[in-house]
């Protein structure tokens, strides 16, 4: 473990975020934008405290594929994620191209379908071995949306191209794509989640270096 880096990652339940019910709004694109706001407003508020200094929507933009970075602080990381309960943000000072991806083990899917269009076959061959078991498809999952989402090209390769490596039983590896790179990953079963945090990585002689990562749950 690499002490000189660190990566901490915020959980929140969405609960605790979003406390006005859908009932309360007009329609559905107005709940939607509440929603928006109040994790923004999450987000801002770790923001400002990791970097003692007041952090509001319009000091953050957009790459031109859309990945949204600190203008003032453009050496600062940070990547957020949110699936229909919980909310995640990864932050850090000395990893660079961050990319995190959050989603509930309950979470409704058409597993089959989205495995055979989505998941390479080596992946898919380890899905089928493990009687398709749902936590490793979850692993995949996240390690795919996190890693495109640390490479910040968006989605621009076949995912069924993209083998992320993830292993039947390990939480983390490396993953290389010609279009993106490579990128190391960390996997995190917590309680009625699937996390994983990605982040751009070298081959190296000395083997995988991983950084220290914090999580608090709130």
């Amino acid at each position: 473990m690499n002490k000189h880096k660190l990566i901490t990652i915020h959980v929140n339940s969405l609960a605790q975020l979003v406390l006005l019910e859908k009932a309360n709004f007009p329609d559905i694109r107005s709940y939607n934008y509440y929603k928006k706001e109040q994790i923004y407003t999450q987000r801002n508020q770790y923001l400002s405290s990791a970097l003692n200094t007041e952090i509001l929507n319009e000091h953050i933009v957009p790459t031109e594929f859309g990945k949204p970075y600190l203008e003032q602080h453009p050496t600062f990381n940070f990547n957020h994620s949110h699936s229909q309960k919980n909310y995640a943000l990864a932050l850090s000072r000395s990893v660079k191209d961050l990319g995190i991806d959050v989603e509930d083990l309950d979470r409704k899917v058409r597993f089959e379908a989205l495995a055979q269009h989505a998941f390479h076959p080596k992946e898919l061959e380890i899905w089928n071995s493990l009687e398709q078991q749902k936590e490793y498809w979850f692993k995949v999952w996240t390690t795919k949306e996190a890693v495109l989402k640390a490479a910040g090209l968006g989605i621009r390769i076949n995912l069924n191209e993209f083998d992320t490596q993830v292993h039947s039983e390990q939480n983390g590896g490396m993953c290389s794509h010609p279009q993106i790179g490579t990128f190391a990953y960390q996997n995190f079963q917590l309680a009625h989640i699937m996390l994983t945090v990605a982040w751009r990585s070298e081959q190296s002689c000395n083997g995988f270096n991983l950084p220290e990562i914090q999580i608090h749950q709130h």
